[in-house]
């Protein structure tokens, strides 16, 4: 079977804990470079996982020049997103990207104008849509189970650390970018549709040196076509929390936890009042799937269904959102319609492995 080779560009936590552990074991996906600016632990984990090209951040042009990788897995700081995604398709690579996908609206578009310029795909990494927790959700939804769909409600919450380069106003840091995409990406797919307009509250962090450059919390109103409402609150000086409830004219559901890589989803469907369906998710690995997924659709010519456009309609809105956090006005939002939405056939079952090597 062709697997599809990839380089991780920017091999910080996310790609030790969670996407370097995955690839193998999606079983049409493998790790042929690393391009990193640590020498010592780009060697470390070249020799752990078998990888066999390891390139700093200079000689990129270089690694994409060579026949080594068909496409780029880039876990990179989110200013620097748009530049190694254009440059990666511009030479012929596909390109994976973690969200936000770019930090302005026109970095988007370039990206994408990009990838399809030069018939390549590109897709936003997010996770869960690949997750069989994430889709029930949606299924369970779409089959009418709560009648229609009208309040969306979420918390995301952690203690960052200090060290954290989300806490940086150079590289659009922030809660919102970080966690609150996740419940802003959850609502879009909800009620299938866009927002199209915010309400918006910072938090300081009350002196807080970690919030000197970025917000503590941000909370969010969001008004969706016919009268639907999304709110949320993402925070990194919360205790740990990730979950979020639809409540429809005919019942709710509930996913706790909902968001995060490490544990898997628990979904509550109660209608009327009586809880009717207690359903933990299988366990999944959601890089895996995520990779399995892209990994297919390059094999396959089936462009991704959270492409670039995907990515660049949450950017918008998370844009929309800090104006009106900043004004205290709201704010229109102006996003066309999605023409898909996460599906069950998306789905990918990789199963988790502990072997993994973080520094």
């Amino acid at each position: 079977m062709k697997k599809i080779r990839y380089a991780v560009v920017g091999a910080g936590w996310i790609s030790q804990e969670a996407f370097l552990p995955s690839v193998a074991q999606t079983g049409n996906s493998e790790m042929t470079a690393i391009v990193t600016g640590n020498a010592a632990n780009a060697a470390k984990l070249a020799d752990f996982y078998g990888i066999e090209h390891v390139f700093a951040y200079e000689r990129y042009e270089e690694m994409l020049a060579a026949d080594i990788v068909d496409a780029v897995y880039i876990a990179l700081p989110n200013s620097l997103h748009a530049d190694y995604a254009i440059r990666a398709s511009r030479a012929g690579k596909h390109v994976l990207v973690e969200k936000p996908l770019a930090i302005t609206v026109e970095e988007c578009e370039a990206m994408i104008a990009a990838a399809d310029e030069a018939g390549v795909f590109l897709m936003t990494a997010y996770r869960l849509h690949t997750d069989p927790g994430t889709i029930e959700v949606l299924e369970q939804i779409r089959n009418g189970k709560i009648g229609d769909p009208r309040i969306f409600t979420s918390i995301f919450s952690y203690q960052a650390t200090a060290s954290n380069h989300r806490l940086k106003a150079e590289h659009w840091g922030g809660p919102l970018q970080d966690i609150g995409v996740y419940c802003l990406n959850a609502a879009r797919h909800v009620f299938a549709a866009e927002p199209v307009e915010a309400i918006a509250m910072k938090g300081s962090g009350d002196n807080d040196p970690r919030f000197d450059e970025v917000e503590e919390a941000i909370a969010v109103t969001l008004r969706f076509p016919g009268g639907r409402l999304a709110q949320f609150v993402a925070s990194f000086g919360a205790d740990t929390l990730d979950t979020y409830r639809v409540v429809g004219t005919k019942g709710e559901i509930t996913l706790e936890p909902g968001f995060r890589f490490e544990t898997d989803t628990n979904l509550r469907l109660r209608q009327d009042e009586v809880v009717v369906l207690e359903k933990p998710s299988p366990s999944v690995d959601h890089f895996g799937g995520q990779t399995a997924y892209f990994s297919d659709c390059i094999l396959n010519g089936v462009r991704p269904e959270p492409d670039g456009e995907e990515g660049l309609a949450d950017v918008r809105a998370m844009l929309a959102i800090e104006r009106a956090a900043a004004t205290g006005k709201p704010q229109k939002i102006d996003t066309p319609p999605r023409p898909s939405h996460p599906m069950p056939e998306m789905v990918r079952h990789i199963p988790r492995t502990d072997r993994r090597l973080v520094f």
